[in-house]
């Protein structure tokens, strides 16, 4: 296949100086060289793909410096070529982008590690989505992507420009793929890219986006919708033209030079329409906007001078007129529009508007970074630039805080990609908010202490609910408390409709998460302190937010306390830590100990690494496996076998007779004592005993104490296999009506139960 650039010179020669026309010529050359070899899925060589990158927006425009980069996007990532060496042939200027386009190019990767499945007829993505680990893993990767992005669009809004174009090429070529790739891609062009665009006023990008993805995601709508547009093509054609007409000669007659033609519907669009009409009982013949014209005219005063003229023709319908020369979209999209009752009783859409304003229309931020005469480029710093990408800033200074990386996409979507409400301050500011947004939304907005003191409401001097829904133009006071005071948790609830926006909602999180975070910690810390000691553990409060992954001992805390972490969740990770499988015992330098008798072979112990010795349990502290344990050589019994907490060993004052044990392999039983306090009542023991029983637990001893005010304490002798097995029987005995605790006697308690240590 030849590969030819000679299309994209010219058209950048149509507007760039020669000399840059040269650099657009030399990263050309530089990346068929690192390209050479590579082919797409398509089969072309690989470099057709930065070819039609850069000259998509070559059509925008836009300067040497960004169609170089377009050309050279892709050769960090997939040519082993540093960003060092593009700053040092090309300049800094294009590495930096080339670099910025390498890091958004992450985010296409990792779209095949969870392929979403591929829809039922008349089903839709977003209701197919299951919530699983990799569908979680592959959102905290999204969203992290996403954060490059807007950090890019801060620093140089060129490299998503840049981005937007490789999308496009990339959703043309999709029929390369699997059918579940092209649903995951297209699903995230839909999600991401289209409503992107949108927002940066690239209407151009945007609807060819939106058409490619609807063709991938559901065939089936889109060939119908594409039959029902083109039955009715060659009439609407006529009617378009004719009306057309006539419109020109009216403005011609009044001396105002104009360009009049139809303006295309879109498939994605003409979708929305008849899904939403189908919701009011209407049809597809009742769409009232599938005739539409546009007029562009020379200057501001002609639009309006225009919009009389037609209105003069046409009876324009009531609430269909919208004045976005005044009050421009906050993507500063500008122009107006109105429906008027047109020839044949059919309803016509007519947008006016200057040249002008119509390239900011169809190319939105790309007009702004547009080649101007002498080679200068309009900078992010130009005038008016900053005010266009306030929204970004906004949305930069919130998203740090959002806890998740779900909870950041959901809120990318839910803020940044949907309508806006344009509301005022009572010293006449104006604010954007997301459509369906409430005076609450507006306090947050303005500034978070406003939100949290907001006690209520005014709009246009009236006092409304904090969940009334604001209006394009309204006036919206808040009204505060004088004293220190803070949101409610109704505020929360999604039903009753107070909260809208994400970084209000963050907001209202932050708050009550920051002030339960101290009482949870201590709630937490009494909880685990309660639970070591009632299983008689001596771990730490770091080595068990160590053994159960935490960052901090202060999060594990928390968790335990806000009841995110269940104590039985931490003693199941506790108990199973310490009953692991019975290590090897570690020979010492110590003499073996003498044996005095045959092994008994009963407690499973082994002896320095030569087997069971002759050993016993000691009776002060009754070990049981997984116990720390440690041996002491007696004169006249072998070894007897102390846990290593034991106050008997602790205070020994010949540690040369103390030998290293360890738990062998062993199904025998041991003893332990289990004190349990309650409430007295009748059937007390009865039920005690019954738990026992029917856990296949032998009892030994037990002694039962009462006092006069009504409590009972109870120490019960037992035979248990583990630690585990115990640990799951404090919860059940802590069931019992009318138990409050169920704890393992501590070491070296003397009590005694009819001959018993206990």
């Amino acid at each position: 296949m030849v590969v030819t650039i000679a299309p994209l010179l010219e058209k950048v020669a149509a507007y760039l100086p020669p000399e840059k026309v040269r650099l657009v010529q030399e990263a050309y050359e530089f990346a068929r060289a690192k390209h050479e070899g590579q082919k797409r899925l398509t089969g072309e060589p690989y470099i057709i793909h930065p070819i039609e990158t850069a000259s998509y927006l070559a059509d925008l425009s836009l300067d040497a410096i960004t169609i170089a980069a377009a050309l050279l996007h892709d050769v960090i990532e997939d040519c082993y070529v540093t960003q060092e060496e593009l700053a040092a042939r090309f300049g800094g200027d294009v590495a930096r982008l080339v670099d910025g386009v390498t890091k958004l190019s992450l985010l296409d990767a990792r779209v095949g590690g969870d392929v979403p499945p591929v829809p039922a007829p008349g089903q839709r993505l977003p209701e197919i989505f299951a919530p699983t680990k990799e569908r979680t893993d592959q959102m905290h990767q999204q969203a992290e992507s996403l954060r490059k992005m807007l950090v890019a669009m801060a620093q140089d809004i060129r490299v998503v420009i840049i981005k937007l174009a490789d999308r496009l090429h990339n959703m043309r070529t999709l029929d390369a793929h699997s059918r579940e790739r092209q649903v995951a891609i297209a699903q995230e062009t839909m999600d991401i890219y289209a409503p992107l665009a949108h927002r940066l006023g690239m209407w151009e990008i945007k609807w060819q986006l939106e058409d490619l993805s609807f063709r991938h995601l559901w065939p089936d709508d889109y060939k119908r919708i594409a039959q029902l547009l083109q039955t009715r093509r060659a009439e609407r054609e006529a009617y378009l033209d004719r009306v057309g007409n006539i419109v020109r000669d009216a403005l011609k007659a009044q001396g105002i030079k104009a360009d009049v033609y139809g303006r295309p519907k879109h498939l994605h669009s003409v979708f929305r329409k008849i899904e939403k009409y189908a919701q009011q009982g209407k049809e597809f013949v009742d769409i009232y906007d599938l005739y539409a014209i546009r007029v562009i005219v020379d200057t501001e005063g002609d639009c309006y001078h225009a919009l009389g003229i037609i209105h003069s023709l046409w009876h324009p319908m009531p609430g269909q007129f919208d004045d976005y020369i005044a009050n421009p979209k906050e993507n500063q999209y500008r122009s107006l529009h109105s429906t008027v009752m047109c020839e044949g009783g059919t309803p016509l859409e007519v947008q006016i508007r200057t040249l002008e304003m119509h390239q900011l229309a169809e190319y939105g931020v790309a007009a702004h970074v547009k080649y101007k005469e002498g080679g200068a480029v309009v900078s992010n710093k130009s005038a008016g630039f900053e005010d266009k990408m306030t929204w970004l800033r906004q949305l930069l200074e919130w998203q740090r805080d959002v806890s998740g990386a779900e909870e950041f996409v959901q809120s990318l979507k839910a803020d940044l990609f949907r309508d806006q409400v344009f509301v005022y301050t009572p010293k006449g500011d104006i604010k954007e908010l997301p459509a369906n947004a409430t005076p609450l939304d507006f306090a947050y907005h303005v500034h978070t202490d406003l939100g949290h003191r907001c006690i209520g409401a005014k709009v246009n001097s009236k006092l409304v609910s904090l969940d009334y829904t604001l209006q394009n133009g309204d006036t919206v006071e808040i009204m505060v408390s004088k004293l220190a005071r803070g949101p409610s948790l109704d505020w929360l609830n999604v039903e009753l409709g107070f909260l809208h926006t994400a970084s209000a909602i963050t907001k209202v999180r932050q708050w009550f998460r920051k002030q339960e975070r101290g009482a949870s910690v201590e709630r937490g810390r009494d909880l685990l302190h309660r639970e070591l000691k009632r299983l008689s553990l001596k771990s730490t409060e770091t080595e068990v937010a160590e053994l159960l992954d935490f960052e901090s001992v202060d999060l594990l805390l928390e968790q335990i306390g806000n009841g995110e972490l269940s104590m039985a969740q931490v003693e199941n990770k506790l108990l199973a830590s310490e009953e692991p499988p019975a290590p090897e015992v570690i020979p010492t330098t110590k003499p073996s100990v003498p044996v005095s008798g045959a092994p008994t072979g009963s407690t499973g112990i082994r002896v320095l690494g030569v087997g069971d010795l002759l050993t016993r349990m000691g009776r002060c502290c009754a070990p049981l496996p997984g116990d720390d344990i440690i041996g002491f050589i007696t004169r006249n019994t072998g070894v007897t076998v102390h846990r290593k907490d034991c106050k008997n060993i602790l205070h020994e004052d010949e540690p040369e007779r103390l030998v290293q044990v360890s738990w062998g392999p062993s199904k025998h039983l041991f003893p332990v004592t289990v004190r349990v306090a309650a409430w007295d009542r009748v059937g007390l023991l009865r039920d005690i005993t019954a738990l026992l029983a029917a856990e296949d637990v032998n009892i030994t001893a037990s002694q039962v104490e009462t006092s006069p005010e009504g409590t009972a304490h109870i120490s019960v002798a037992l035979e248990i296999s583990s630690v585990g097995q115990l640990g799951k029987l404090f919860s059940k005995l802590e069931a019992i009506k009318g138990v409050t605790s169920a704890v393992r006697a501590d070491s070296g308690a003397g009590a005694r139960v009819r001959g018993y240590d206990l």
